[in-house]
């Protein structure tokens, strides 16, 4: 539970809001952030917390599009093809990145890192190609530098994994 996990992080995200109904956004976050997306345990534990009804907190979740109500890649990598940055490049860039990852247009790499889509507008255009992948950006980008991009979340997921296992042999 997130709250038996967090709870020094709950307390400051409590702390800057006079009305606990108010923490909900970041709470979600936190929630996505330990799940990998808004599980309904996760919608009645943030409703208990803030003191509604586990429905409220899912009408908000499902209002925004940052939040996902259904697993989703470790990786959650978004690329605007919108008009804009379509010329310059990204609906090419975008189908040679599912190439590379070997995955369907929406679909999440075997492995379980990688998801892929296509959005609209991510406020950027002339900086396109560009992408968002976990709320961060990448922009001005080619498929060389993709390609590192790529190599350097593998390996921090690695990483994250033998920092794991370590853990739990101890």
């Amino acid at each position: 539970m997130l709250k038996d996990k967090y709870p020094d992080r709950i307390e400051a995200i409590f702390a800057k809001y006079p009305d606990k109904r108010s923490a909900v956004m970041p709470l979600l976050y936190l929630a996505q952030e330990e799940y990998g997306y808004i599980t309904p345990e996760a919608y009645r534990e943030i409703g208990e917390m803030i003191g509604v009804d586990p429905t409220q907190v899912q009408s908000i979740a499902g209002f925004y599009t940052m939040f996902r109500e259904e697993p989703k890649g470790k990786y959650w990598i978004q690329v605007c093809t919108d008009l804009p940055c379509a010329l310059r490049g990204a609906d090419e860039f975008y189908q040679a990145l599912l190439e590379e990852l070997n995955v369907e247009d929406g679909g999440t790499t075997e492995d379980g890192l990688f998801t892929v889509e296509q959005v609209m507008c991510l406020a950027a255009c002339d900086k396109a190609p560009m992408l968002q992948c976990n709320f961060h950006y990448h922009e001005n980008l080619d498929m060389d530098i993709m390609r590192e991009l790529i190599a350097e979340w593998r390996a921090k997921a690695q990483a994250e994994a033998d920092t794991d296992d370590t853990a739990e042999e101890a």
